[in-house]
């Protein structure tokens, strides 16, 4: 036994009443840090609230993902594009829509991988966030790469590839999720969205919402609504939940895209 051993158990007996027996092994370790040898940490006052009280309390918990507007009641729309599993979107809509969503989905730390036939419209886009080294990059229709997905670098595939867009080369999986873009309705529209885990509808003509409707048992009112949606407003379907949501554009948004519109 040292003399800094000798001196430390001798304290320790000193610090305890006379008459008490001393603790040994992992008791002895406890009362000293009862009597204050060892570092405690910072002592707060204890808080509590009534059995009555418990009901008013909550916790902000929503889902994780990209913020796509708001809903109704003018909460955050919030879309869940990185995931363990595949998951497909069909967007029948607008582009400004579609780049507003890879955008937030880039600036969440995905890397979003178009595929597209017209590239002039999305170059702009490229050169604002680096040139395509920095989240986004364009690929002709049919060339998009294997990205080598992982949960710590999720992608986002957006497919604007007009109204037949081709299968996909690179389709949805763990943590790749694949939106497709379609102008309007076409021949490929049904199959597609009956695949799809989640649609979004903007304004189509009545003819269309009343084809739309019977492929996705929409109740009457929501179609007779479709053809008379507001730029930037989108009826999104999963299963059989229905949300209409509202995209409003931040101003750098607006100074890189424009405002809302649903034609290109």
């Amino acid at each position: 036994m040292t003399p800094t051993t000798t001196r430390t158990a001798r304290t320790a007996r000193a610090a305890a009443a006379p008459g008490e027996p001393q603790p040994s092994g992992d008791g002895r370790a406890r009362e000293l840090l009862r009597r204050g040898f060892g570092l405690l940490g910072p002592r707060h006052g204890r808080h509590s609230v009534s059995l009555d009280q418990l009901d008013s309390l909550s916790l902000p918990i929503g889902d994780d993902g990209v913020v796509i507007g708001v809903d109704a009641e003018g909460r955050p729309a919030v879309l869940g594009l990185n995931r363990p599993t595949s998951y497909d979107v069909v967007l029948i809509g607008g582009l400004w829509t579609a780049q507003v969503i890879a955008l937030r989905a880039a600036a969440t730390g995905a890397r979003v991988a178009v595929e597209t036939g017209r590239p002039q419209a999305w170059m702009q886009m490229v050169h604002a966030m680096g040139g395509g080294q920095n989240g986004l990059a364009v690929y002709d229709v049919g060339r998009v790469p294997p990205q080598g997905t992982s949960a710590g670098t999720p992608v986002l595939v957006v497919r604007d590839c007009g109204m037949r867009p081709p299968r996909g080369r690179v389709v949805s999986g763990p943590w790749q999720s694949v939106l497709t873009l379609l102008p309007y309705l076409s021949p490929l529209a049904p199959r597609l969205v009956r695949q799809a885990r989640l649609v979004g509808v903007q304004r189509i003509s009545p003819d269309e919402a009343g084809e739309l409707g019977r492929t996705m048992a929409l109740p009457r009112a929501e179609v007779e609504a479709l053809p008379t949606l507001s730029d930037g407003l989108t009826l999104w379907c999963a299963d059989r939940d229905r949300q209409y949501v509202l995209t409003q554009p931040t101003d750098a948004e607006i100074g890189l895209l424009g405002t809302p519109r649903r034609m290109d």
